[in-house]
């Protein structure tokens, strides 16, 4: 990926240029979703532009859109998504796409009223519940969240993309823990059995995700010792997220905190820095640095 990108600005552009020339060349109005999403997990930027250099349709660029996706493209993945929609207003894949934009800007409001939009128009649409839970998550609507994810866990895995159902799993499995953290007595139990199961079953699913390390490693950091919280796992796991994906903020705030718990400052504000240089608007990195402490302070 990195190889491709170690090129003028000005071959980017022209690439640019070209997705929007297909989009408007060749306008395919009925996409299989699932399958490109599926396909885009195991692709490269340079697979991903040859496919549409040699099929270009708006099939192959929401492909590419999600493949700049997962290399943390954003500018690029909007070039993309952009153009579908010059090309075909209606697109549920290119708002979505664009709303996906805007939330990993974290410009959330936006976001969620696009998604809002896409829900009523089209409520299989399995992507935009995902984007959704993700900003009712950080907005503190933890219920709202587990909703979302489990609207997707009760489309059932035949009828989503592998990834996005392992991440409705991570997201309830969260938002349960969250509820519980902030419930009475009765919410613990309830909300905070559910979160185990959950993990377990993205696990099975997607072993080596780094999401899955993140919610297990969280998972390790922040439950008590009485329900299984060990740090030593907790760091285990964290470190195995940000192995397989050096830029997931979250995983190195959870690891800052984990040393934290290790009394070992120094280490701590490495990687609270370190999460910050990856996403200086990182909600959760922001949290912590501020200590407001709305997704947990482990010293508090």
């Amino acid at each position: 990926m990195n190889i491709f990108f170690a090129v003028s600005n000005r071959k980017i552009t022209v690439a640019a240029l070209a997705i929007i020339f297909f989009a408007f060349v060749n306008p395919a109005y009925a996409l299989d979703w699932k399958k490109i999403h599926e396909e885009a997990d195991k692709e490269n930027i340079k697979q991903a532009l040859l496919k549409q250099q040699e099929n270009p349709s708006q099939g192959s660029i929401y492909l590419l859109g999600l493949v700049y996706f997962n290399a943390y493209k954003i500018n690029e993945a909007e070039t993309a998504f952009s153009a579908m929609l010059s090309s075909n207003a209606d697109s549920i894949e290119a708002k979505w796409g664009l709303a996906e934009v805007l939330r990993r800007k974290h410009e959330l409001d936006k976001s969620e009223k696009i998604l809002n939009e896409i829900i009523k128009e089209s409520p299989q649409f399995s992507p935009a519940y995902i984007s959704f839970a993700y900003i009712r998550y950080i907005k503190m609507d933890f219920k709202g969240a587990s909703q979302l994810a489990y609207h997707v866990i009760k489309q059932q895995r035949k009828n989503v993309d592998i990834t996005n159902y392992v991440r409705a799993l991570l997201l309830y499995a969260g938002a349960k823990g969250m509820i519980a953290h902030y419930g009475g007595p009765i919410s613990k139990i309830i909300n905070g059995t559910a979160v185990f199961p959950a993990l377990d079953t993205a696990r099975k699913l997607l072993p080596e995700y780094p999401g899955v390390y993140y919610g297990f490693g969280s998972f390790y950091l922040l439950a008590p010792k009485a329900i299984g919280g060990d740090i030593d796992k907790a760091k285990e796991y964290l470190e195995k997220a940000i192995k397989a994906d050096p830029f997931f903020a979250d995983s190195y705030v959870r690891l800052s905190q984990a040393y934290q718990l290790k009394k070992d400052e120094v280490t701590a504000q490495i990687y609270l820095n370190k999460a910050l240089a990856v996403d200086p608007g990182n909600e959760l990195a922001l949290d912590i640095k501020n200590r407001s402490c709305k997704f947990i302070c482990v010293t508090k």
